[in-house]
């Protein structure tokens, strides 16, 4: 299946190298010399064009591609080439359907597309917008500050990252089988391991973890990540139920992650230097909360921070345009005596940096943009894939249960899982119709129509579908 990458930036090299073990035909196309003297080592056939171009597209074998994804910085760019890949593609008479994917940032964008109207004069298939993916990362990341990465996957259901610390005598140096029986509840259940120096893998009943491996823990609702935090050796911080919350910015950015703390129960404090933005979120229907208030003024001041007792907030945020004024922001709020604080950040390399500076979490941007477009490449799969953070090579997929699977019907421990495919999740409907998360016990049935979210290397993804029957 031929996969054309339109961009040759952050998100468009990491969804390539993504995708590069997974035997598609890549084409990456970008006008840009150096983007694409840098994207020589990869294993794809690269484009020197505009993406914008007929010619272009079809010199990269528009007519034969199956996927076409836009992820250029340019929202406008990203519209015209789904516009014109879908025509090149039709007028050419493609051996397949185009499945078209544009990355957009510009909020009327967005809506058009949920309105359908994306579809009808642009052409474009799935919008991928991870503005909402990453203030969900960035507000569970926030409940401990031991945590490396944290991986939404709806209906409750994370995969938490952190290294195993020196406390956790009992858990390392004896195989996992062995640890299994110390308790009773259940291990927290361990999707990929990642040694220094060695290849992440899939742990089974055989493998002995050792101190400063990374792990990837699957987990069931927030209050289940201190649990997990503890088992393998932490210290965990005390974390509110009803926490104090001040972001800097009213921002689009900055009104979401408002709305998203208060449906959680956190009372919020929103500064704002720009009037005109502090008079439109006081005057919406998040800025009507009662538990939030919106003041006029400069974050830098140092005056106004003690005039609204900020030693007394629980978490600090930043939803500025420009990341080093996002760091500057939640670095004073911190040594003015705030215990968490968080930021999403455009560029990836400032992640690990803000780390060493202190910050307690921060989210990359690009990668959840790049996790988004991978589960619409992935058109067979029946809802997310992900990759992770911290345990390279390990992937998250979702595959439904049908009358095929041979284990439809069965127990988990009866279902022959092999030991290179790890279940993190059952996602069933209830009831009342709405998907739930449940954990993948050995006694807990797979029926029809279930989802199982389940981890495998990268490179063992297509023998995951064979199983499930794909």
């Amino acid at each position: 299946m031929r996969v054309i990458i339109g961009g040759a930036g952050r998100v468009g090299i990491a969804l390539a190298k993504a995708l590069a073990k997974e035997k598609y035909d890549l084409v990456l196309v970008d006008n840009d010399s150096r983007a694409v003297a840098n994207a020589q080592s990869l294993d794809c056939l690269v484009v020197n064009g505009n993406i914008t171009s007929r010619e272009t597209l079809l010199e990269a074998g528009v007519n034969h591609a199956s996927v076409f994804v836009a992820a250029t910085p340019s929202d406008e760019a990203n519209l015209i080439a789904c516009s014109i890949a879908e025509h090149a593609h039709e007028a050419e008479e493609g051996e397949d359907a185009l499945t078209s994917i544009c990355r957009l940032r510009t909020a009327s964008y967005v809506e058009e597309y949920a309105k359908g109207h994306l579809l009808e004069w642009a052409k474009v298939d799935h919008v991928v917008n991870p503005l909402h993916g990453a203030i969900k990362r960035l507000n569970a990341g926030l409940r401990s500050t031991e945590l490396e990465e944290v991986i939404p996957f709806e209906d409750e259901a994370y995969v938490i990252e952190f290294d195993i610390g020196e406390s956790a005598h009992s858990i390392v140096g004896r195989p996992l089988s062995d640890v299994k029986e110390d308790f009773v509840h259940g291990l927290p259940n361990i999707v990929g391991v990642k040694r220094d120096g060695q290849r992440s893998f899939i742990p089974n009943d055989d493998s002995v973890l050792e101190v400063g491996d990374r792990l990837a823990v699957a987990v069931i609702g927030l209050d289940s990540f201190n649990p997990a935090l503890i088992t393998f050796g932490h210290e965990i911080s005390y974390f509110p139920e009803e926490p104090r919350v001040v972001i800097v910015g009213a921002t689009s950015i900055g009104t979401k992650m408002a709305k998203d703390w208060l449906e959680h129960g956190a009372s919020v404090t929103v500064l704002e230097r720009e009037l005109h933005l502090a008079n439109k979120l006081a005057g919406s229907k998040t800025g009507g909360n009662a538990n939030i208030d919106v003041i006029h003024g400069d974050h830098l001041d140092r005056s106004i921070l003690e005039e609204i007792s900020i030693d007394q907030y629980d978490v600090a945020l930043s939803a500025l345009e420009d990341d080093h004024a996002n760091i500057a922001a939640v670095l004073m709020m911190s040594d003015l005596g705030v215990p968490h604080t968080g930021l999403m950040l455009y560029d990836a390399d400032l992640v690990k940096v803000t780390q060493r500076m202190g910050i307690s979490f921060a989210v990359d941007r690009h990668r959840v943009a790049v996790s988004n477009i991978l589960s619409h490449v992935h058109r067979s799969l029946s809802g997310r894939y992900a990759l992770l953070a911290e345990v390279p090579n390990v992937v998250g997929i979702t595959l439904k249960v049908t009358e095929r699977a041979k284990f439809a019907g069965k127990q988990i421990k009866d279902s022959n899982f092999p030991d290179w495919m790890r279940p993190a999740f059952i996602k069933r409907r209830n009831l009342s119709g709405a998907w739930e998360s449940i954990e993948p016990k050995p006694d807990e049935l797979l029926l029809e129509n279930d989802r199982v979210v389940l981890f495998c290397l990268k490179e063992r993804v297509a023998d995951a579908q064979k199983r499930f029957k794909v």
